[in-house]
């Protein structure tokens, strides 16, 4: 504990820059994730076959691989050199992406058909079908798994340390060369680690609390918290009300 606390500004100060690879990878993956797989859904072949390109390009490589190309090959093949933070933010955003891409497209293609009709059946444009009809329900099917996607990037942002980005993992790997206390050194960054995750899961399951709430859906069970909470009386535990 006292070396925790003791070095524990250093922690913080790689726990930010791991917050800030997080949050940027996964704004730019949430970005390409939905203009991607809304394009995936298109009846336009060409349309579809750049969506496709993408996606298993960026799935079928390596986030290190993008890593080590956007900090080392593009600077030697290009006139312009990139930051290492950059370069982190690009190659995990780029490769969740692609994962996304697929759950928003599998998401839009699972609202039933029949709204889809009806939509067409009442005239709307093809923007507002998707806006008002297609996307409100696909988007609480998709926040779930944009969660465990999110958690995901949280944890391969630990690659970013072997471009000498000062993220949690660099820090750890710091005072182990410092102090020789491998044990603690890495069990100090495995318990931040774990609470910046426990941030990202708050945050999620309050997206999905409301976008189930806006489609008038119960609240998802499961969780710790109703584990823990002790049976209504007049029903059996495991069965459902």
């Amino acid at each position: 504990m006292d070396f925790f606390l003791n070095r524990f500004p250093a922690y913080l100060d790689g726990a930010l820059i791991t917050l800030t690879v997080t949050v940027l990878g996964s704004a730019l993956a949430f970005v390409l994730a939905m203009v991607v797989g809304i394009v995936g859904t298109l009846r336009n072949p060409a349309a579809r076959a750049v969506a496709t390109v993408y996606t298993e390009a960026f799935r079928g490589v390596a986030a290190l691989v993008l890593l080590f190309w956007f900090a080392y090959a593009v600077p030697q093949i290009t006139p312009y050199e990139l930051s290492p933070m950059f370069a982190g933010v690009l190659a995990l955003g780029l490769n969740v992406g692609a994962y996304g891409a697929e759950v928003v497209r599998a998401a839009i293609n699972a609202v039933p058909r029949a709204q889809t009709e009806a939509t067409i059946a009442l005239n709307m444009s093809w923007g507002r079908r998707m806006w008002l009809v297609l996307l409100p329900q696909a988007w609480a099917q998709m926040l779930p798994t944009f969660g465990n996607l999110i958690i995901e990037l949280m944890k391969a942002s630990a690659i970013v340390s072997l471009i000498n980005v000062a993220d949690l993992t660099d820090v750890a790997g710091n005072m182990r060369q410092t102090t020789g206390e491998t044990v603690l050194a890495y069990g100090s960054a495995m318990v931040m680690y774990f609470a910046i995750a426990q941030l990202l899961i708050v945050g999620m399951r309050t997206l999905e609390r409301r976008a189930n709430r806006r489609l008038g859906r119960a609240p998802a069970r499961g969780g710790l918290r109703d584990l823990l909470r002790p049976p209504t009386p007049g029903t059996k535990v495991g069965t459902a009300k």
